[in-house]
């Protein structure tokens, strides 16, 4: 499933792909595919990138426009 928003949060707070992944411990390349939708992201990263850029899960998962 794609999520927009994860590549948008990044962009927007100025990081890398490589930065993102080092905060999930995860390779460049698997967080590319977390962007593109090509692999499903777990639940315990975005819970981890929610907390990090300070939004709802909901938000970052697109299932509200609301970011608390």
């Amino acid at each position: 499933m794609y999520f927009k928003r994860i590549g948008d949060l990044r962009e927007d707070h100025d990081l890398t792909q490589q930065q993102v992944a080092d905060l999930l411990n995860c390779k460049r390349e698997v967080y590319r595919r977390y962007e593109k939708g090509i692999r499903e992201i777990p639940v315990s990263y975005a819970i981890i990138l929610a907390r990090y850029y300070n939004v709802s899960l909901d938000y970052l998962l697109e299932q509200t426009d609301v970011k608390k």
